[in-house]
C-alpha cells in the first residue's frame, strides 16, 4: 500500500491501548459531510470507533442534544484456524498506524503471531471520498506465512458510540443484492438514515467457488455481518475492497435507497478509481492551502497537519454548516458551533477558500432566527446568538454544564447568558468576510440585518450611566471563563464597539442597494440607527494606563490576589477540578484561562503600538493558564507583531501539535472534552502566516509585515485575494511574489515601506530597504 512521503506523513509504531482515544482523534479523516475516527478495524463503541455526521442532531429524554454517529461500516475481525487476532485480545507482533495528509488517506498494517507459530499481516487503508460525499471507501489485506483456514468477520456495526444516546430507534438490517443496509430514524425528529456496503476480493474464480459466506443479522443492535471463511495458502495475500455510503433524510429523500445505489455506483467505479478521483480532489485542495515553512521540517508537517484537520471538516457542500468545536471527531461539546469558527477558522478560508468562508458566515445567518428567540427569551432585542449553536441557532449550551468533581453537583456557569460576545463575534466574522471579499450580496441576502440585529441586542443589554455619560457593559463574561460575571470587560465592549460600527455600515449600503429592506427593518425597531451611532460614540473601552501602558481587563481586575501561576496550582486537589464557577481556584485571583486583552490586542492590532502591545503581553501571559487551546496562538501572533517571533515560537508549536500530541485538557470537571480542536489548528495558521510572515489583507492591499523565528528561513503560500491567486515567499530580507497567469485582475502588495501592483502572470521582489524588482 502507498505511502507518502515524511513531509506529509503521521506515523506512528506500536500499539498502546492507554492511547486508543487520542489516536482515534489523531488519525482521523473525513470529508466534511461526515467524520471516520482513526480506529482500526475489530474496534466497537467500547474503543470510541465512530461516523460522525455533520448537522444532523437528536436530543434523548432531556439529555444534551448531540451530533448523531452513524452505524460503522467498515467494521472487521479476523480468525485463522478459529483464533481471533486483534490488538483488543492479542498483543501484536508489529503494529503501525500511519495518515497521509497529502491525500487523506488512513493506513494501518499489523502483524499477528498465531497460537500454531503461523504470522498474519493484516494491512488496510480508508478514506472518506472528498469526490463523493456520502462515500467512504476501504482495503483491507490478510497474508499468513502458513496455509490454514482464514476467517474474515465484515459488515456494519450497528452498535453506535454514544455520549447521551441512544440516538438511533428503528433499526432494521437487510441483505439487498450483495450490499448489507442497515436503516434507522433519529428519536426526537425521526430523520431517517441508512448506510450500506458491500465488498469485493482479488481471489481468483476457482478460489471464491470455495469460499463460504454467511450474512447474519442481528436486529436487536441493528448490526449487519458478513463472514467470508476460506483456505488461505502460505504467503499469498488476500485483499478485500470495501464500500460504503451513508446517507440521512436532510439530503435524500429515501436515504436507503440512495444509500445502495452510491454504494453500487462507487463499487462499479472500484477502489483504484475512487482513490484516483480522491487524490486529484486533494490535490487542488493543498494547491490553494499547503504553507512550507523552509528550514524546519517539525513545524512545517505540524502546520500541515493543522491544516489537514481544516479541510477534512470544511462545509464545503453547505451555507447551513459551519465547524464545530471539536470538529467532526465525536460528539463532544455537543457538535456545537462556537465563536472559535469566526475567530479562529475563518481567516484560513478567506485566503484559501473564500466560497467555505462564505458558507460559515452564510451559517450565521441562516440561524439568526434562533438568536432572535435567545434574545427574546432573555427579554432583550436584536440577536443573542447561541454559544453553543447547532442547526437552528437555538442554544444546546445548559445552565449547568460541569459537575464539580468533589461533590458530583452541577455547578451553575455562565456559558450561555453571559458571553454575550458570541454576538459580536459573529458580526464580526460576516463583515471580515465582505471586507476581504467585496461580496456586497451577503449583505443584501441577509449579512446586514444580522449585524443590525446584533448591535440592536447590545443596545437593549447595554446600561447607560448618567453620571460618567457613557455606556458600559456589565455583567458578562469574556474569553477568560475563570472570571464570570465582570463588568466592562475590554474584550467584549471593544468587540461591541466594533459591531455597533459595523451595523451602521451595513445598514447604509443596504440602504443604498435595497431602500425597501432598510426601511423595513428600521421602522419594525424602536432602536434607530442614530441611537446605535450614539453608543457607538460613547461606549466605555478601557484604555492603556498612561503610566504603565497596561489594560485592566474587566473593571477590579487589579484588585484581584496577584498570586503566581505554580503556586495556583500547587493548591490543586484534584486534577479535574474546574477553576472557574463560582468557587474555582482563580476566581479570585488574576489567573486567566486563556489570551482575554492580548486577544482583542491582536484583533485591533492597529488601534494600539508597539510599547503597548509588548507591556501587556509581558503582564498577562504569566497569568494565563492557557487552559483553552485557542489561547497559545494568540501569544504567538502578538509576540510576532511586536517583533519578538522567538517568544511566540514555542506557543506556536503548542498549537500546532495540539492534536499530534494529545497532550490538551480532557476534562472539566468531571465532564470529558477530548476530541480535535479545529480552533487551534486555525490558530496555527493564524500564527504562521498572518503572524510570523505578517500577511494581512484589507480588501485593497496584502500588507507583509514579516516576523520570522530564527530556525525559519521563509514561508512560502498561495494566497486568494478578491478572487486572484498569488504565489508569496517570504523570507527574512525579502518578499518574492507571482500573480498566475490566470487572473483577470491586478493584485497591490506592500512590503518593507514599498507597494506594487502586480499585472496577471507578473513576477516580482520587494527588498528589505532596497527597493523592488519585477520581472
Amino acid at each position: 500500500m502507498k505511502l507518502a512521503n515524511q513531509d506529509w506523513l503521521i506515523r506512528e509504531n506500536g500499539f498502546d491501548r492507554n492511547r486508543i482515544a487520542a489516536d482515534g482523534n489523531k488519525f482521523m479523516i473525513g470529508n466534511g459531510y461526515m467524520g471516520c475516527r482513526g480506529t482500526m478495524e475489530e474496534y466497537t463503541k467500547d474503543q470510541l470507533a465512530a461516523v460522525t455526521l455533520a448537522g444532523l442532531y437528536d436530543q434523548v429524554d432531556g439529555k444534551w442534544r448531540e451530533p448523531v454517529n452513524a452505524p460503522h461500516p467498515l467494521y472487521a475481525v479476523i480468525e485463522f484456524e478459529g483464533q481471533s487476532l486483534s490488538v483488543l485480545d492479542s498483543e501484536p507482533v508489529e503494529h503501525e498506524q500511519a495518515l497521509d495528509i497529502r491525500s487523506a488517506v488512513h493506513h494501518r498494517r499489523t502483524v499477528f503471531k498465531a497460537d500454531r507459530g503461523a504470522e498474519l499481516v493484516v494491512e488496510s487503508e480508508r478514506f472518506c471520498s472528498a469526490e463523493r460525499r456520502n462515500v467512504i471507501a476501504g482495503r483491507l489485506s490478510v497474508t499468513c506465512s502458513a496455509n490454514g483456514q482464514l476467517t474474515i468477520r465484515t459488515g456494519i456495526n450497528g452498535e453506535v458510540w454514544d455520549i447521551n444516546g441512544p440516538h438511533l430507534e428503528k433499526l432494521e438490517a437487510a441483505e439487498h443484492q450483495n450490499s448489507l443496509l442497515v436503516t434507522a430514524v433519529t428519536r426526537e425528529l425521526q430523520v431517517p438514515l441508512a448506510v450500506a456496503e458491500r465488498i469485493s476480493s482479488s481471489m481468483e474464480a476457482e478460489e471464491r467457488e470455495a469460499v463460504t459466506m454467511e450474512v447474519r443479522y442481528d436486529q436487536q443492535s441493528g448490526s449487519i455481518f458478513r463472514t467470508i471463511s476460506f483456505a488461505c495458502r502460505a504467503g499469498k495475500t488476500y485483499t478485500f475492497d470495501r464500500f460504503a455510503a451513508v446517507c440521512t433524510g436532510l439530503d435524500e429523500e429515501e436515504p436507503g435507497a440512495a444509500a445502495l445505489r452510491l454504494c453500487r455506483e462507487a463499487a462499479g467505479t472500484g477502489y483504484a478509481g475512487l482513490l484516483a478521483e480522491h487524490e486529484a480532489c486533494w490535490e487542488r485542495k493543498w494547491a490553494l492551502a499547503d504553507v512550507v515553512i523552509e528550514g524546519d521540517d517539525e513545524a512545517l508537517l505540524a502546520l500541515r497537519y493543522s491544516l489537514y484537520q481544516l479541510l477534512i471538516i470544511a462545509p464545503e457542500h453547505s451555507e447551513k454548516l459551519s465547524i464545530p468545536a471539536r470538529g467532526l471527531s465525536g460528539q463532544v461539546y455537543k457538535g456545537a458551533v462556537f465563536w472559535d469558527t469566526e475567530m479562529f477558522m475563518l481567516p484560513f478560508f478567506l485566503y484559501t477558500q473564500p466560497e467555505t468562508a462564505r458558507n460559515l458566515v452564510m451559517y450565521r445567518i441562516h440561524t439568526l432566527d434562533g438568536a432572535r428567540r435567545k434574545a427574546a427569551e432573555y427579554g432583550y432585542e436584536g440577536a443573542f446568538y447561541a454559544w453553543e449553536s447547532q442547526e437552528t441557532g437555538d442554544d444546546a449550551c445548559t445552565l449547568f454544564n460541569v459537575n464539580d468533581v468533589f461533590t458530583g453537583r452541577p455547578m451553575r456557569t455562565y456559558f450561555r447568558d453571559k458571553q454575550v460576545h458570541i454576538s459580536a463575534d459573529a458580526a464580526y466574522g460576516i463583515w471580515e468576510y465582505y471586507k476581504f471579499t467585496g461580496d456586497e450580496e451577503i449583505l443584501l441576502q441577509g449579512g446586514a440585518e444580522t449585524v443590525w440585529e446584533c448591535a440592536r441586542f447590545f443596545y437593549s443589554y447595554a446600561y447607560y450611566n448618567p453620571l460618567k455619560q457613557r455606556y458600559e457593559v456589565l455583567d458578562v463574561t469574556g474569553p477568560d471563563e475563570y472570571h464570570e460575571r465582570v463588568n466592562n470587560n475590554a474584550f467584549t465592549n471593544a468587540m461591541v464597539k466594533r459591531t455597533l460600527f459595523i451595523a451602521l455600515e451595513a445598514m447604509e449600503i443596504l440602504h443604498a442597494a435595497c431602500p425597501e429592506q432598510y426601511e423595513a427593518l428600521v421602522q419594525n425597531s424602536a432602536i434607530k440607527p442614530e441611537h446605535i451611532r450614539d453608543m457607538h460614540d460613547r461606549l466605555y473601552v478601557p484604555e492603556p494606563d498612561s503610566e504603565t501602558g497596561l489594560i485592566e481587563q474587566f473593571d477590579r481586575y487589579f484588585t484581584l490576589e496577584d498570586i503566581p501561576l505554580s503556586e495556583l496550582k500547587g493548591r490543586v486537589v484534584n486534577k479535574h477540578e474546574y477553576w472557574g464557577g463560582g468557587n474555582g481556584l482563580a476566581t479570585t485571583t488574576q489567573i486567566l484561562k486563556q489570551a482575554d486583552i492580548v486577544l482583542m490586542l491582536h484583533l485591533f492590532k492597529d488601534a494600539y503600538d508597539t510599547v503597548i502591545k509588548k507591556a501587556n503581553w509581558a503582564y498577562y501571559e504569566p497569568r494565563t493558564e492557557h487552559g483553552s487551546s485557542l489561547s497559545a496562538c494568540i501569544y504567538a501572533m502578538v509576540a510576532a507583531d511586536t517583533g519578538s517571533p522567538d517568544w511566540g515560537y514555542p506557543y506556536f508549536m503548542r498549537t500546532a501539535t495540539i492534536d499530534l500530541t494529545g497532550e490538551s485538557k480532557q476534562y472539566v470537571g468531571d465532564l470529558y472534552i477530548g476530541g480535535t480542536h479545529p480552533a487551534a489548528n486555525g490558530g496555527a495558521w493564524m500564527a504562521a502566516v498572518q503572524g510570523f510572515a505578517g500577511i494581512r489583507f484589507d480588501g485593497e492591499c496584502a500588507m507583509i509585515s514579516p516576523s520570522l523565528p530564527e530556525k525559519w528561513q521563509a514561508v512560502q503560500t498561495r494566497l486568494v485575494l478578491r478572487g486572484q491567486q498569488i504565489k508569496v515567499r517570504v523570507g527574512r530580507q525579502q518578499v518574492e511574489l507571482e500573480a498566475d497567469a490566470g487572473n483577470t485582475s491586478e493584485v497591490r502588495v506592500a512590503a518593507y515601506g514599498q507597494s506594487l501592483t502586480l499585472e496577471p502572470g507578473v513576477a516580482a521582489v520587494l527588498r528589505r530597504e532596497q527597493g523592488h524588482s519585477a520581472e
